[in-house]
């Protein structure tokens, strides 16, 4: 089956009004694909096959970090692959910025618009005691954990730290180890910290979807968003007594989308094959705007 990969200029097309389209998307991320999704007058289905909470446990193994500046300061770089990682980090951060100006450049990174909550959360002026132009902000492209690597550079030794996920009930999806690996093939010395929780929402989380009524089960495309939503979804259809051809039988004509190619890398290794994802996988606009043109054909 066809990949469409799109970068379109144009507005969202009409062919989105009216569907019906389910996604798994966490609840903290899912309001912005909500927002998109009514503006353009379809019918979202939101079955959010994962959680994603920063617990007690992961505040404090980020302050054994973000409060010994003498450890912190071993650092040249920080390298977030989701905004929850950033969340986290600036939660864990003391009142009193941990560090002086460094002296050697020190890279944040950021994936995509997440790089504008870097700004938000002014997580630089936060670190450091001082303004520095010696704060460097690598922009990733494409928006993706390869570009990040390459927008990062060579390492040349440096110790880079990773916020990451913790994932709970879930296999730990290959993208966070392949990542790690790149970061070290280039010469960087990764040093994993587990910011944040990812957790399966438990075997009723896709009852929305195969329990609804007579006439408003209708889903015309399923969008997933990470790889550990395609295996939580996977999870609850086997815990329902599904599989996911009968999901394919009983829904001939849905669209499966993801949102971004590393995603769709996931859903594939895991036996989902994909339809269409977007090349502006930067913000849910590029993935929506992929759908509206498959329908449009």
């Amino acid at each position: 089956m066809t990949h469409y990969i799109l970068n379109q200029q144009q507005p969202l097309l009409p062919q989105l009004s009216g569907r019906r389209i389910a996604f798994t998307t966490p609840t903290n991320y899912s309001p912005r694909l909500l927002r998109l999704l009514h503006h353009y007058h379809a019918i979202p289905i939101p079955i959010p096959t994962v959680h994603i909470s920063i617990t007690p446990q992961n505040l404090s193994d980020l302050k054994s970090y973000t409060t010994n500046s003498e450890l912190l300061s071993t650092f040249s770089a920080l390298a977030f692959t989701s905004r929850s990682g950033i969340s986290a980090f600036s939660l864990a951060l003391p009142v009193t910025p941990p560090l002086p100006e460094p002296v050697h450049t020190f890279s944040i990174c950021a994936l995509g618009n997440d790089v504008q909550l870097l700004k938000e959360t002014n997580l630089a002026m936060r670190i450091f005691k001082r303004k520095s132009a010696e704060v460097a902000f690598p922009v990733s492209i494409p928006a993706s954990p390869e570009g990040m690597v390459e927008a990062l550079g060579a390492g040349r030794g440096r110790k880079i730290l990773c916020p990451v996920p913790e994932v709970v009930g879930l296999k730990e999806p290959a993208v966070v180890g392949e990542f790690v690996e790149r970061l070290e093939r280039k010469g960087w010395n990764p040093v994993r910290v587990p910011a944040y929780e990812t957790r399966w929402t438990g075997e009723n989380c896709l009852d929305t979807l195969l329990r609804g009524k007579e006439g408003e089960d209708m889903v015309d495309a399923m969008v997933f968003t990470s790889t550990a939503e395609v295996e939580g979804f996977l999870k609850g259809l086997e815990k329902a007594g599904w599989r996911w051809e009968s999901v394919r039988e009983k829904w001939k004509d849905l669209v499966v989308a993801t949102h971004g190619p590393v995603t769709r890398v996931g859903a594939e290794k895991l036996g989902i094959e994909v339809d269409v994802v977007g090349v502006q996988f930067d913000s849910f606009y590029g993935v929506l705007e992929a759908l509206a043109l498959w329908w449009s054909c």
